[in-house]
């Protein structure tokens, strides 16, 4: 051991184990001597050693394997991140890659409102080719919606009619009020919030023709699509019998904003055009029209557009036949009289096949244009050219009815009344 210490150290004499000289050092004692010195060096002076080369025996004993294996796993449960730090970590990764792709979707929508301020106010689309105006302003046209095969939407049409609505009220969403309510989003089945967008769509589209007073190519197209739509979604939203008095709301305010426009004067007025197509007035009056295709819509027009004529013609007694609105009421009067026509011979014969037809509806209507005749009594000295039509319209509606009276499915004291 004393040779594996540099001679002069100033451990040499420290670590040289000396004994009494009369002393004999037993055989069994130097390695023990010898360790004991070695482990001194090594973990309390923490010096350099040069230990003997020994040779490393293989820890293949299985209890060895063991204790390794206990080790890692005890290990691994020591340096493992908690729980609570985890689920946090996640939530906010998670949270900001939702916001990262809110941030692109955003960015996305708003190139796309710039890139159509350029453009047209109106996103392209194919032309109807279901001859949607066919008819219009006449007699015995086809009202009934079957000229074009049927009711002709499906999953396609609605779908492309739900993105340009959407795309309108996103534009409008940036040009507007930062408060105004936005329908339609992308995953919405909420299709009492469908159908009152489509309403407004289908206003507000009429009121650009208004504005501009003159039809574009593509007022067929998305009038066309609009009225299927809303009759569509009326008819499965009636079916369901939920929510009946807020749609009879929505339905009652389509028809008196139509009614307004349609006798309302354009900003650009073509009155003078010899050509129904091209009025818009008349337009508007062919897309009511074609609204009365569901029976519950068509009734509430009967009924609201007989009412409105009542009104109108108690203000042409009051006014002055030279004033400069005259005309005005004039044409509107004539125009809404031309609609009940309208309405009453094309569906009302439909109407009455119906199983469940609503008749107290029916008679709440036949009872308003029954007043509206007699109040047009009063214009007789006026214009009786007012007198005579409410009297053709009346006379329709009697032919029409006479079987239900007859069968007694209609109020008796009604019928006779249509004979007065």
């Amino acid at each position: 051991m004393d040779r594996w210490i540099r001679s002069g150290s100033p451990l040499e004499g420290i670590l040289t184990l000396r004994l009494p000289n009369k002393t004999k050092r037993p055989p069994s004692f130097l390695p023990l001597v010898v360790s004991s010195r070695i482990l001194f060096y090594r973990h309390y002076l923490r010096l350099p050693v040069a230990m003997p080369p020994t040779p490393s025996p293989r820890c293949d004993s299985p209890s060895f394997k063991v204790a390794l294996a206990l080790a890692l796993i005890r290990f691994n449960r020591i340096h493992r991140p908690s729980p609570s730090f985890s689920s946090d970590a996640q939530r906010w990764k998670r949270k900001a890659k939702d916001r990262k792709l809110e941030i692109l979707r955003l960015r996305e929508e708003l190139k796309q409102l710039e890139d159509g301020r350029a453009c047209e106010a109106d996103l392209p689309i194919a032309s109807c080719r279901c001859h949607f105006f066919d008819g219009i302003g006449e007699l015995g046209g086809d009202g009934s919606g079957h000229g074009d095969g049927g009711h002709w939407i499906n999953e396609v049409l609605r779908r492309r009619f739900l993105r340009l609505v959407r795309w309108k009220e996103r534009k409008k969403k940036v040009d507007g009020p930062l408060n105004r309510k936005h329908f339609l989003a992308v995953d919405s089945e909420n299709e009492i919030e469908q159908l009152g967008t489509s309403v407004d769509f289908l206003v507000e589209f009429t009121d650009n023709i208004l504005v501009k007073g003159e039809i574009g190519p593509s007022f067929a197209t998305f009038s066309h699509q609009a009225i299927d739509f809303i009759l569509a979604s009326l008819k499965n939203l009636l079916s369901s019998q939920k929510e009946i008095e807020f749609i009879e709301d929505i339905v009652n305010g389509l028809i008196m904003r139509l009614i307004r426009r349609m006798c309302a004067i354009p900003e650009n007025d073509v009155s003078h055009s010899v050509n129904s197509d091209s009025d818009p007035q008349f337009c508007v009056q062919h897309v009511i029209r074609k609204l009365g295709n569901e029976p519950f819509v068509g009734q509430k027009i009967l009924l609201l557009v007989s009412q409105k004529t009542s009104v109108v013609i108690d203000s042409l007694l009051l006014m002055d036949p030279f004033d400069d609105s005259f005309p005005c009421l004039h044409g509107n009067m004539f125009m809404m009289i031309e609609l009940m026509e309208f309405l009453i011979s094309d569906y009302v014969r439909s109407w009455i096949s119906i199983e469940d037809f609503d008749m107290r509806l029916l008679e709440e209507w036949v009872r308003s244009v029954i007043q509206a005749r007699k109040a047009s009594e009063l214009l007789e000295s006026r214009n009786g050219l007012y007198m005579l039509y409410m009297e053709r319209v009346v006379g329709e509606l009697a032919k029409i009815l006479s079987p239900l009276a007859s069968q007694g499915k209609l109020d008796a004291d009604i019928l006779p009344y249509m004979y007065c």
